[in-house]
Order: C-alpha cells, then structure tokens, then sequence
C-alpha cells in the first residue's frame, strides 16, 4: 500500500510540473484530491487493512495529500501572475490619447418648472400630494361639484376606460382624496403636479399635459380670502416667468369654484404694448383659480359653515412655454435630442 502511495505521489508531481495553465491545475487536483481522487479512495479502502497498519497509511496519505496541494498551490499562484502580466502589458491604456466624448443629458424643460414649482411651494409651507393617473368618475367629476348629466363635463374630450374609469382629465381630483384623507380635517397647504389626459392636439394642446392644482382650506375665522389668492399667485408668477409682471383677475366660472376667476398676467415678451404672441391685448392667460365652492366642501368632509378656502390650477407645458420660449407645445414630447438637449444651459 505504501509503495502504492508513493506511485501515486511521484505520478502526480510530474503531470503538475507538466500542467500549462490554472484549469489544468484544478483538473489534477480533483483526480487525486477530490472526493472521487486516487488518495481519497485509499483512505476509503482502509477499512481492509489491519489495525497496525491503518494509522501508518492513514498518515502517509494525508502528508501526501499536503504535499500535493502546496505544489498545486505554488504553480496556481504562478500562473495567475503571468496572467496578470499578461493583461497588464495587451490592455495598457494610452492615456495621452484622446478621450472619447460623453453626450451630457439635461432634465426635461416641464420637470424643470414641476421641481422649481415644488420648491417655491414647499418653502411657502404647502405639502406637495400625489394622485393616481387612472381615476374614478367619482373622484374625477362628482367630488369637484361636476354630477353626471353636468354640461361642463362636455368641454372636457376624455378617455374613458371603463363606465367607471378614466384617465383624470385634471389633478383636481388629488384635492378630493387630500380632503377626505385628512379626517381630523385639520388646515390643508397643498400643491399636486401631474400627468392629465384629454383627446386635443394642436400647437398650444396635447392628448397628455401637465397640470399643478394648489388648494388652501382653514377655518373662516382665519379669513382666507381672495386676496390670499392674489398675493400667492403674484409670487408663484414672478417666480416662474418674470419679476415685473402684474396680475388680471377676470370673473369666470369653474364647478368647483364659486366665485371662479380666470387669471391673466402681462404679456412677458413685450411688457403689456402688445404683440402677436398676446394677440395685441397686452395680457395672456395663465390659469385658473377661485374660491372653494361650499359643495365641494361638503362633499369631502369638510363644514362649509366653519371652512373655507381658495384653489388654482394651471397647465406645466404653458409655464415651460412660456418660460423657456417654447412656440409649440408638441415639441415637449416629440422626444427629439435635438430640441431637449438645449435645457442644460437654459438656467
């Protein structure tokens, strides 16, 4: 048996100098090491021999065992050097010759004006809400003052689902789940920005646009009033297009609001003169706004007798239009490299 051993041994010296590279290392060790190798099958026939004998091979086998791995070891240690080496000298980088260019993305002119909005808001004390894309009728249309059978829902071109469903043609329904989530219908300061959905497309409109809806509710004793509203939009105006441009209040009519104000401001590219781009008038539309309509109130929650509240609205594509001079509003989302990668030098 020990002349076996010493076969083995002598044998697998030899083809481990022979061996070229790591993987023929592995495949010697496994044929004399491994559960299956030569030297563990000697120890597994051991039970053959006599008791004398046992600790004799037993401990030949493992100084064996020992041996050849070290050897194993060395030449393995060896061969990853040259490797190295190897990689070292064909995969040298010549770092005098030139680099090659990375194109720089820019963030998108509409989550521009969403995240300066956000900002502008936040350190004004509002929460910024979120709102599902796929709304209910419910939430949609019935909680703004707007039942079904309303005419007003008739200016609104929208996609339906389901009888139930629908893509939300405003973020006003943000302002519903906000009131009816805040059951000890506690002040709300709040701004949602968001996707909106109807069927329009031409330059100024698109079956998908952006809107920001704000909503202010505290109790009556606080006296929230119209010129809250004014005085807050002024700054989110001024902020967002220009410092010197005043504000219009026109009477309007929106459900959910009552009394309901368009809001215009002066014309930023020629001072309120006139020009084409305000049609002469001096003046351009911006958005929406108004006092919470009692109904609406009501139906969320809230006392219209102890509450009340003003809200706003306005579309982000107009405000990145207008803010980076963008003529046609079909080019935010044609998604041509040419046209956004303008918007990393914009601010």
């Amino acid at each position: 048996m020990e002349e076996k051993i010493k076969e083995i041994e002598q044998k697998s010296i030899k083809e481990i100098s022979e061996a070229k590279n790591v993987k023929e290392l592995n495949d010697l060790r496994v044929k004399y090491l491994g559960k299956k190798g030569e030297l563990t099958t000697i120890l597994r026939g051991m039970g053959e021999l006599s008791p004398e004998e046992r600790p004799q091979i037993g401990s030949l086998v493992n100084v064996v065992k020992a041996n050849l791995e070290n050897i194993i070891q060395e030449n393995e240690a060896k061969y990853q050097e040259e490797e190295l080496n190897r990689k070292l000298k064909e995969e040298t980088i010549d770092i005098t010759l030139p680099s090659t260019k990375i194109k720089r993305g820019s963030k998108h002119p509409v989550n521009r004006v969403i995240e300066e909005i956000e900002d502008l808001f936040i350190s004004m004390g509002y929460d910024v809400e979120v709102g599902p894309e796929l709304e209910t009728d419910e939430f949609c249309f019935e909680r703004l003052n707007l039942p079904k059978g309303h005419p007003a829902r008739d200016m609104q071109d929208s996609f339906y689902i389901t009888n139930e469903y629908l893509l939300r043609t405003q973020t006003s329904s943000v302002q519903a789940r906000t009131m009816l989530a805040n059951e000890e219908k506690t002040p709300i300061r709040m701004i949602c920005a968001g996707k909106t959905y109807r069927r329009e497309d031409d330059a100024t409109h698109s079956h998908q646009f952006g809107q920001v809806e704000g909503l202010v509710i505290d109790k009556k004793e606080n006296n929230v009033s119209l010129a809250d509203l004014k005085g807050t939009l002024e700054i989110f105006v001024r902020k967002l297009i220009g410092e010197n441009l005043d504000l219009r209040f026109r009477p309007s009519y929106f459900p959910f609001t009552e009394p309901s104000y368009e809001v215009d401001v002066t014309c930023f590219k020629c001072g309120g003169k006139g020009c084409p781009l305000c049609k002469q008038t001096g003046w351009i539309e911006i958005l929406g706004a108004g006092i919470v309509h009692p109904n609406v109130l009501e139906m969320n929650g809230y006392n219209p007798d102890e509450f009340g509240g003003f809200a706003f609205g306005t579309g982000l594509d107009r405000l990145a239009m207008f803010r980076y001079g963008i003529t046609d509003m079909r080019y935010l989302y044609t998604n041509d490299v040419r046209f956004l990668k303008q918007f990393d030098r914009k601010d």
